[in-house]
């Protein structure tokens, strides 16, 4: 039930609870449904360790994007560079003291959570850039000058993530960060002069990758040269996704991933423990729901009152976050892009990814919400 408004009247509680879209809330809990019924599956039939603390963290993560939907507009434009600056801090102290695991360093150990500030950082940065070219003039956006102080925005967290190290992450924050340049009016030329500039400096930047980032590169472009070691994953992956078939082998009964053939089962190759028992089929469906979520974020932007230029860009950002999880995710598993340890979000086994996800999604639905409404800044 849409509630029609002016521009400048204000919301109560209720008007902005019916103003949400609530076939969007429903596509997200059957997306973290299939998570759950396949950590299930992927635990050998059993709640825990995985599915149980799946469900109860996207439980939390439901409270926290009612919550974030309920809340203003003006809210996230008034705190959005303390947030920011917030979580550069947290990404500084992980680079100091923060807890290792599997050869990196990205989280804080809260005791009953381990807290990863990069996937924080992926939210923080859209919402300063969107602060930024909402105030700039469109003018000075095209000009040099115009983008040093967002590509510092970029650059400085983009730098700490790189130390943890964490390639995948760094990778979408540019990636997500490129594309909002681009709606803000940057000329692609500049675009074209960047990966140029990475191109010719390549040689010299693959000195300075780590060894196992150097060789996922190598897998990707030669899974069998190291088919127990480094092509391991992609290979086992590929073998999972085509014994699965058109229609899968049946709940419960996916061999590769109960018989600890497939790595990362729960995490970063969920797609492919879930397609092996629903085939082809099974991973359409994925494919489809997460398309309709997708289509619905950016209908969201489209939606909002022209004025409201940073909401729009806020959208945006954060659905173009969401779906390079998604294109990242299912691409790595499938052998089209390199392993790069991107999850599937609501679906792969999580805790900081469910809850930065669940509260983008709030932060958006918090301005489709009082889409009819000015900023008030």
């Amino acid at each position: 039930m849409a509630i029609a408004l002016n521009q400048n009247q204000e919301l109560s509680l209720k008007e902005r609870f019916f103003n949400l879209n609530f076939i969007f809330i429903f596509i997200l809990i059957i997306l973290a449904a299939i998570g759950c019924m396949t950590l299930y599956s992927a635990a050998g039939g059993k709640m825990t360790p995985w599915a149980l603390n799946q469900g109860i963290r996207f439980g939390l993560g439901l409270v926290v994007m009612l919550t974030a939907a309920l809340i203003p507009p003006e809210f996230y434009y008034k705190t959005t560079t303390i947030f920011y600056l917030f979580t550069l801090f947290l990404l500084l102290y992980v680079d100091i003291a923060g807890h290792r695991g599997m050869g990196a360093q990205r989280w804080i150990n809260l005791g009953f959570f381990k807290l990863q500030p990069s996937e924080l950082m992926k939210v923080a940065v859209v919402l300063q850039l969107a602060r930024y070219f909402s105030n700039t003039p469109y003018e000075d956006i095209r000009t040099i000058r115009g983008i040093i102080i967002p590509v510092i925005i970029v650059a400085v967290p983009v730098a700490f993530i790189m130390i943890q190290p964490d390639l995948g992450t760094s990778l979408m924050v540019l990636f997500c960060a490129a594309a909002l340049f681009y709606l803000a009016g940057v000329q692609w030329w500049k675009f074209a002069a960047a990966a140029g500039a990475v191109a010719a400096a390549a040689p010299v930047l693959w000195h300075f990758l780590h060894d196992y980032q150097k060789n996922r590169i190598l897998t990707f472009l030669n899974p069998e040269r190291d088919p127990q070691g480094a092509g391991y994953h992609i290979i086992q992956a590929k073998i999972a996704l085509g014994s699965g078939g058109a229609w899968g082998k049946g709940y419960l009964s996916g061999t590769q991933s109960h018989l600890n053939f497939l790595p990362e089962k729960h995490t970063d190759f969920i797609f492919t423990t879930f397609s092996e028992e629903f085939g082809m089929a099974g991973g359409i469906v994925i494919l489809l729901l997460n398309l309709i979520l997708i289509s619905y974020g950016y209908w969201f932007a489209f939606r909002i009152h022209n004025s409201n230029y940073f909401g729009k860009m806020v959208i945006l950002g954060l659905n173009t976050n969401y779906f390079l999880y998604v294109f990242i995710n299912i691409a790595m598993v499938i052998g089209l892009l390199p392993v790069v340890g991107i999850p599937l979000p609501l679906i792969s086994y999580g805790g900081t990814v469910i809850i930065s996800v669940m509260a983008s999604f709030g932060i958006m639905m918090s301005f489709y919400a009082n889409r009819d409404r000015e900023l008030k800044k």
